[in-house]
């Protein structure tokens, strides 16, 4: 009945249809005024840019302004054209919704607007991430991937935002320091950029290589499996907009470790294990709780299946999302 509702609308002609992203920043506004819509919601970040001529109400999705925060990851270019239509959005949407606490607060710092037009509206996963998985498709994956018995897993890009090195490094400790009879095996699940040879090298260099298994092209259907068969799961990220990863942990019922000085504290919820970015002596010493406490870990299961279900639930985001349509 919900989806008897839904109306898709595509481009109607064909030089519309041809240059489709132009279609979405400027040509759809026409579509919108003639379809007599009472709202419009930019889903990333946007609005098209003469949106006022539609004369309706206006919703934006801020996801992240890391381009911002961190503009040594991204070209000068790329930073001007994002600048430019994020903060027009942000300025003309009547309502803003950024996707985290974090994110709400880095509008307010580099856009100067105003406090009571952004409402926080979190982010959900996949519910297949909380299904279970049957022992014949755990087995399976085992022998396809040829993974190990016990490992923490990443996933996410491999990129110096997101902080591989610090896991790399803390591996370091915990040899250097005898703290574990064997170290972790680390699974990385994700694309790598060249920001991967970077850790390659020192995980070389420094005699890691057995300890880690790069895989860049796993399957989503695959994806729940490796959740499943991991001990605990590690996000060393240094900035996010929310930080899914961690809640597909969560809600995979896997014990997470992630890096504070953003919004991971948001998604990971209190039962998550939480480190600096650049502290790799802490991040062994976390690893090697986690790894080594099964009794935490069963602790931290609890508190994040919890917290997922309690903030993150489709019909709580459906609802906060319904709160903010009604505001207009």
């Amino acid at each position: 009945p919900t989806l008897s509702k839904v109306k898709l609308h595509f481009p109607l002609s064909s030089l519309w249809r041809r240059f489709s992203s132009l279609w979405r920043v400027w040509g759809i506004t026409e579509d919108i005024k003639n379809d007599d819509v009472n709202i419009f919601h930019g889903l990333s970040n946007e609005l098209p840019l003469n949106i006022t001529r539609a004369k309706c109400k206006t919703v934006v999705t801020v996801h992240d302004l890391i381009f911002l925060h961190c503009p040594q990851y991204y070209h000068l270019v790329d930073r001007w054209i994002y600048r430019y239509k994020f903060r027009k959005s942000c300025r003309q949407a009547d309502k803003i919704i950024a996707v985290s606490e974090f994110t709400k607060k880095e509008i307010i710092r580099y856009f100067d607007i105003t406090e009571s037009k952004i409402e926080v509206v979190y982010q959900g996963c996949d519910p297949v991430f909380g299904e279970p998985v049957s022992k014949t498709k755990l087995e399976k994956i085992m022998v396809e991937y040829n993974l190990p018995s016990k490992f923490l897993l990443y996933v996410g890009s491999i990129e110096e935002r997101k902080n591989l090195m610090l896991v790399a490094k803390a591996l370091k400790v915990i040899r250097d320091d005898n703290m574990m009879e064997y170290l972790p095996k680390v699974v990385v699940v994700g694309k790598g950029t060249s920001y991967l040879e970077q850790v390659k090298s020192y995980i070389n260099d420094n005699d890691l290589s057995d300890c880690f298994f790069f895989f860049h092209n796993v399957s989503f259907h695959d994806l729940p499996s490796f959740y499943k068969l991991a001990t605990a799961f590690v996000y060393p990220s240094r900035i996010e907009g929310f930080g899914i990863p961690l809640l597909e942990a969560l809600t995979s019922g896997l014990p997470a470790i992630g890096c504070s000085g953003s919004c991971l504290e948001e998604a990971g919820g209190p039962g998550s294990v939480y480190v600096k970015p650049d502290d790799a002596q802490s991040m062994a010493k976390a690893v090697f709780s986690v790894f080594n406490d099964e009794k935490l870990r069963d602790d931290m299961i609890v508190q994040g299946l919890k917290y997922a279900k309690d903030n993150f639930s489709d019909e709580k985001l459906s609802d906060d999302l319904m709160k903010v349509y009604e505001m207009l």
